[in-house]
């Protein structure tokens, strides 16, 4: 298939390769020229894909395991869609008990969460500041930055939507908080 120019200046689209359960129809593509340098243009790439496959997950069907090493012991971890070890689209649920901590850290991607029950609470900086941090209940979502230092833990029994672009990723602000050193 040939690449084709749509009815948008500047927007160029092309197929792509189709991957596991996702049909990837066309890589999007934005030109930009710089104002200050007419010469140079910036390309901004987009892979458009959806899912061929149809999936529902009812409370009680979710098989949870037990979390990432990447995270503090107790937590568990239930993968909805696609791999977050990998390239692509993802969705992955959080179960945490109660007063769960997770340190302060970054992704290096923007990190996208929906609170499905109980609470989470949400600081920002290198130390836990319990007195700064953002209560978020039930029904919740936020988003953050890539590379924003936070921390987070929870009131109760929570569960946590993750969705995003892997892989995803978890680097702590202080290396002797990262339960994989721990585990060398």
């Amino acid at each position: 298939m040939s690449r084709r120019q749509s009815n948008i200046e500047n927007f160029t689209e092309r197929p792509v390769t189709q991957t596991k359960n996702q049909s990837c129809i066309y890589e999007s593509y934005f030109h930009f020229h710089i104002s200050c340098a007419p010469s140079h243009s910036l390309l901004f790439g987009v892979v458009i894909c959806q899912s061929v496959d149809m999936h529902l997950y009812p409370p009680t069907s979710i098989d949870w395991k037990a979390g990432p090493a990447a995270l503090p012991p107790g937590a568990k971890m239930a993968v909805l869609e696609g791999d977050p070890t990998k390239e692509g689209a993802f969705v992955v649920r959080f179960q945490f008990p109660d007063g769960y901590h997770v340190p302060p850290h970054t992704h290096p991607k923007t990190e996208r969460v929906t609170v499905i029950s109980g609470a989470l609470y949400l600081a920002t900086g290198d130390a836990l500041d319990r007195a700064g941090a953002k209560k978020l209940p039930a029904g919740s979502f936020g988003y953050w930055p890539a590379g924003m230092k936070h921390t987070a833990w929870s009131e109760g029994e929570t569960v946590i939507q993750l969705h995003g672009t892997g892989p995803w990723q978890i680097n702590y602000v202080n290396p002797a908080d990262d339960p994989r050193n721990a585990r060398k």
